[in-house]
């Protein structure tokens, strides 16, 4: 397992860049972060519980604390802050950032709710 050698907040506080000591770098926005939260809050206690979060595309983050040596929790300006992202999820993010970020949208478009908008169909 790889383990972060830089965790870097960028000024707008909209990208994290986690740096690897294998040699990957990986800027994550914070909507990206945000959206795909490892929290029971968002993920739920099962797959069928997973909660798909919509609106957050101007999220910023706020705090990012070391979780022992495994992981780091991360805090946004939305108050949300309950998700322990492991190196192991912070790389996953990265190296399968694509397929990811295709697959929320194609979930928000699929249940009718934006990035830009909180309000969830009725």
């Amino acid at each position: 397992m790889s383990r972060p050698s830089e965790i870097r907040v960028s000024k707008d506080r909209r990208v994290l860049t986690v740096s690897f000591d294998s040699g990957e770098v990986y800027a994550l926005s914070a909507e990206m972060l945000r959206v795909l939260s490892p929290s029971a809050e968002v993920q739920g206690h099962s797959p069928d519980q997973r909660v798909t979060v919509p609106g957050k595309i101007n999220v910023e983050i706020v705090s990012v604390q070391p979780v022992g040596n495994y992981a780091v929790r991360i805090g946004f300006d939305d108050m949300h802050d309950t998700g322990i992202y492991t190196w192991t999820y912070l790389q996953e993010l990265g190296s399968d950032h694509d397929r990811l970020w295709r697959a929320y949208l194609d979930e928000l478009s699929d249940k009718g709710m934006t990035r830009e908008r909180a309000d969830r169909p009725r």
